[in-house]
């Protein structure tokens, strides 16, 4: 999908305006980085592997140091051969070697999972002193909010812009997070936690959506030992969903059909809290209310 406003539009001129536009001098010659965006999503993260590099050290010399033994130059060789395909050609698997090097496992009790929350999900888990969002682990870390694809038709990153899903599906950002999050499903263990937002317009639950088609599929019966929902609302927002309601109870019936145990919690209070710090003002959040 081309960008929009890439193409002349046609002007309809007077003998005066075409007259000046002859006698003024032509204009600078474009730099190939000004070219118009072929795809619609942000292009590659400035910087990238300083970046990608920097996280990983960070991660295992700061937050992981058992896991020292891992080699981030060899993690960051194997991430980049999704970066040697097509734009519109990068599928999970391309990211199959890059998840072998990085994984590790995830402390039981400690998943998180979410849907339209990724930033309350980031704050609450805390570098995952209290929770571990796949964002958190390793693998998902050094991809947290980067975005990343070859050019089309040469082998150098196109800065300009990336395939989205609105593109095409086989795109490098999305197979990675998709091949991140059957993983994380896979490892996930003990009592899993997944933290909805009952206050978007489209669904606390997106029945297509990354949580919905591949994670939960993955959910093993022999590890997990029950999942427990979180629908969280905004802050003085429209309570639009609740647990029992709407996709909510799209995915309370999902789980039970593929056996696993589940609670339902409207606005976790240890979350509604963390959200208060930031509206301590607000009625919702008087010590006198009901949290």
């Amino acid at each position: 999908m081309a960008a929009q406003g890439c193409t002349l539009s046609r002007l309809s001129l007077s003998a005066t305006s075409l007259l000046l536009l002859l006698l003024l001098p032509p204009p600078p010659l474009r730099r190939s980085g000004a070219a118009c965006a072929q795809w619609s999503g942000e292009g590659t993260t400035q910087h990238l592997q300083s970046i990608f590099l920097g996280r990983c050290a960070e991660y295992l010399e700061l937050l992981s140091p058992q896991l020292r033994d891992k080699n981030c130059t060899a993690i960051w060789e194997a991430f980049q051969g999704a970066l040697e395909k097509d734009p519109c050609s990068v599928v999970p698997s391309d990211y199959d070697r890059f998840i072998t090097l990085s994984r590790h496992a995830i402390p039981r009790d400690k998943s998180l999972f979410w849907e339209n929350n990724q930033l309350l999900v980031t704050s609450y888990a805390d570098n995952a002193r209290r929770f571990m969002p796949v964002n958190d682990v390793l693998y998902g870390r050094v991809g947290d909010l980067l975005s990343w694809c070859r050019q089309k038709n040469a082998p150098e990153l196109d800065y300009q812009s990336c395939p989205t899903s609105a593109d095409c599906e086989d795109n490098a950002v999305d197979s990675f997070w998709k091949r991140a999050s059957t993983q994380y499903a896979k490892d996930s263990s003990g009592v899993v936690h997944v933290m909805l937002n009952g206050s978007e317009p489209t669904g606390a639950y997106p029945v297509k959506g990354v949580f919905a088609d591949f994670e939960v599929p993955y959910f093993q019966r022999g590890k997990i030992t029950r999942v427990e929902i979180w629908v969280m609302h905004e802050i003085g927002g429209p309570t639009l969903e609740s647990c029992g309601e709407g996709s909510v109870k799209i995915l309370e019936e999902r789980l039970k059909t593929m056996g696993f145990q589940y609670t339902c919690i409207n606005d976790h209070l240890p979350v509604k809290l963390l959200k208060c710090v930031d509206h301590s003002a607000h009625p919702d959040c008087a010590l006198n209310s009901k949290l």
